[in-house]
């Protein structure tokens, strides 16, 4: 068999693949506590992975695939529960962000940005790299929406990567500044409680259930240390997986004296620059300051509205700076997202995810393991269960008060173990459904769903020794 004949047989075999463990869920006997529901939800989400990761067809198409059969073999009730996830916030949220981009691009100011940026702090892509590693964490502090901070950071790297004439899909560096900014997206928040609405709730778990009283600083000092430990080793390993050492080789030799004569060229700001710049500093005002603006206006207004009302001014004729037909808008994503939302849906409202967790809680015999044993086991679960759970609020809310319970139960301290885990809530990084922020850098086509899990499984078990590591020798010194 030629290999031509191996390549176009790989299709086909993944949709075969795909097929049998669908029907082999989906007719296999009903296990004690999981609903006829949950088991049809689990048995298209399988399908839908292997799809999403063998790629045999488009993504999108895998996804118009699950909308169409969710309602058809009773996975939801009603018809609505698939067919509505197209209108999610999220949706609303990634188009803006689009349109924001494409007015950033259009108008130059988003290359003027990034061009000062690469000539005063990156003179090599490696430096570019670190750049934004610090961008995330900074904007961490300031930026309580993991969605806000991307929708801000994309549209830069965007720029950055066309100076450097990275082609999507092709370049290594493309891949590896995307998928560090999915991560370090989710290492930065994991550090700032405010960062993410779930680690809040997770602090009051701990607080109301223990009767301690950790607050916003232990988080920080308790926190920082695997971020920052998890960060540095995951971006080597990335320099490691994705080499682009001789990719840029001919544009680096040059790249400064030509960023720079591309700065000079632009001259001063024009007019839709200023309008660009102004729309985008209304954008981060507003959701850098979303915790405050109830007390502040008596109304506030959500990171999706934030987003839409930048769409509306940067198309607004007089005030906006591009026409519709200049907005480059990714459809194709926007269905992928549907359907991953609505098949993601699926597993946690029928019941599967928890059902899945709680057998892998029985099966791995927890009350059976001595007290450190038990404790690395909790967090690496807790990290590695977004594999299941899509929503950051539902692990939260199944997966804290069950640490607290069973470290009660055990004689283990809660507060410091519930503590350590919430830090791995935010580890979110292996797939394009598992958040907002890997679906905005997925869309940018730059990586796909397999670059995004190997990479993202690797730095989930760094982050998982990471924290494992300051639970036996830092965190009692916090709180």
């Amino acid at each position: 068999m030629s290999d031509t004949q191996k390549k176009n047989l790989v299709p086909i075999l993944s949709i075969i693949g795909a097929v049998i463990v669908f029907f082999a869920i989906l007719l296999m006997p009903l296990p004690q506590g999981m609903s006829v529901a949950a088991q049809k939800s689990l048995a298209l989400f399988t399908f839908a992975l292997i799809m999403w990761i063998a790629k045999p067809i488009p993504i999108y198409q895998t996804s118009i695939i699950i909308i169409l059969l969710l309602p058809l073999i009773g996975a939801v009730k009603k018809q609505s529960q698939a067919f509505e996830t197209l209108g999610y916030s999220i949706i609303w949220l990634m188009v803006a962000a689009f349109v924001l981009t494409s007015a950033m691009s259009a108008s130059n100011l988003g290359k003027r940005i990034a061009l000062i940026l690469t000539t005063k702090f990156s003179k090599t892509p490696t430096q570019t790299l670190i750049v934004f590693v610090f961008i995330n964490y900074i904007l961490a502090f300031f930026v309580p929406s993991t969605t806000a901070r991307a929708s801000l950071i994309a549209p830069i790297i965007l720029v950055i990567l066309e100076v450097y004439k990275a082609v999507p899909g092709k370049s290594n560096f493309g891949k590896l500044i995307m998928l560090q900014g999915v991560q370090n997206n989710a290492f930065a928040t994991s550090v700032v409680m405010t960062a993410t609405s779930a680690q809040v709730l997770a602090l009051g778990f701990i607080n109301e259930q223990t009767g301690a009283s950790v607050g916003y600083m232990s988080w920080l000092l308790g926190s920082l240390p695997q971020a920052l430990l998890t960060t540095i080793i995951a971006f080597i390993v990335g320099l490691k997986l994705y080499s682009h050492k001789n990719e840029l080789g001919d544009v680096m030799s040059n790249a400064t004296i030509s960023l720079k004569k591309q700065l000079a060229d632009l001259g001063p700001m024009s007019l839709n620059e200023k309008k660009a710049l102004v729309i985008f500093m209304l954008t981060l005002f507003l959701w850098a300051t979303g915790d405050y603006q109830q007390a502040w206006f008596g109304f506030k207004i959500s990171t999706e509205q934030t987003a839409v009302l930048s769409m509306l001014l940067c198309l607004l004729p007089g005030i906006g700076v591009i026409t519709w037909k200049q907005a480059n808008i990714k459809w194709d994503l926007m269905v992928f997202s549907a359907g991953a939302y609505a098949v993601g849906n699926a597993v946690d409202n029928s019941g599967g995810a928890a059902w899945a967790i709680d057998k892998l809680i029985n099966f791995i015999g927890l009350d059976k393991m001595s007290h450190s044993l038990v404790a690395v086991t909790l967090i690496f679960i807790t990290v590695f269960s977004h594999l299941i759970f899509t929503s950051k609020t539902v692990r939260t809310t199944i997966l804290i008060p069950a640490v607290i319970a069973l470290s009660k139960q055990l004689g283990i301290d809660p507060v410091a173990l519930a503590l350590v885990c919430s830090f791995g809530i935010a580890y979110t990084i292996t797939l394009p459904p598992h958040s907002k922020v890997n679906t905005l850098y997925f869309g940018t086509g730059y990586f796909d769903v397999k670059d995004e899990l190997v990479y993202g499984l690797i730095s989930c078990f760094i982050g998982s020794c990471s924290l494992s590591l300051i639970y036996f020798t830092w965190i009692k010194f916090v709180i």
